[in-house]
């Protein structure tokens, strides 16, 4: 046995709490619904493009695989990771039903930049993986901090409009749905109509929660078969 130096003893110091640091990190990113992710909410079905990215890759995001499995999950991880793993913070504040005049075109599945420019992967036009939906289908919110919800109002794109090539604007969305208030739950989840769709569409909900002004925009990729 050798003798343990004072310097020994100081980089353990150092190096235990930053290595306690780390797997404190990791052990939230692979949490299925960590703490980080019960702060606020997201639509989880239909997948919102940011929680269905964490969902299917959050826990093998360096696979190579990805790159040709899921493009755009591909393309967001690279971009920046945080936008996956925080994909239930898509929210503005203050705006008071301005949502137009506070989200330009283009940005919309970004909540524009609602996270300060790191989300704008979400905006780009591609082969965003689909949840397949009938004209009739349901949507449901998660969102473990109970918030509950003064409305939702559920668009859905024109058909003609393609998610591929095309950045999404207002003009391009249809309301299909406008709800009443929810009181404070973890789970809320409501029926929609979309009729005379097909193919690859866009579902846009805005979710104003009811404990501040503090309003969510979401963007969920399905297939109307």
């Amino acid at each position: 046995m050798y003798a343990e130096t004072p310097t020994r003893r100081w980089t353990l110091r150092v190096i235990t709490p930053v290595m306690a640091a780390i797997v404190g990190l990791l052990t939230l990113f692979m949490s299925p619904w960590s703490d980080s992710a019960s702060a606020h909410g997201s639509i989880v079905e239909p997948a919102s493009r940011s929680y269905g990215c964490w969902d299917r890759w959050g826990g093998d995001h360096m696979n190579p695989d990805m790159a040709e499995e899921d493009p755009m999950c591909w393309q967001a991880f690279q971009a920046n990771p945080n936008t996956m793993w925080n994909w239930m913070s898509l929210f503005r504040e203050n705006l008071a039903g301005n949502f137009q005049g506070s989200i330009p075109n283009g940005k919309l599945c970004s909540a524009g930049d609602a996270q300060g420019g790191l989300a704008t992967s979400l905006d780009n036009p591609g082969e965003w993986t689909t949840t397949d939906v009938g004209s009739d289908f349901s949507v449901h919110l998660y969102d473990t901090a109970s918030h509950g919800a003064d409305y939702f109002q559920v668009y859905v794109t024109r058909q003609g409009f393609d998610p591929t090539t095309d950045a999404l604007g207002w003009d391009d969305l249809e309301l299909v749905e406008e709800t009443g208030s929810y009181p404070p739950a973890q789970d809320i989840t409501f029926d929609v109509s979309a009729p005379g769709r097909s193919g690859h569409h866009i579902v846009y909900t805005i979710w104003q929660a009811s404990h501040l002004d503090q309003t969510y925009f979401i963007c969920s990729d399905v297939n109307f078969g």
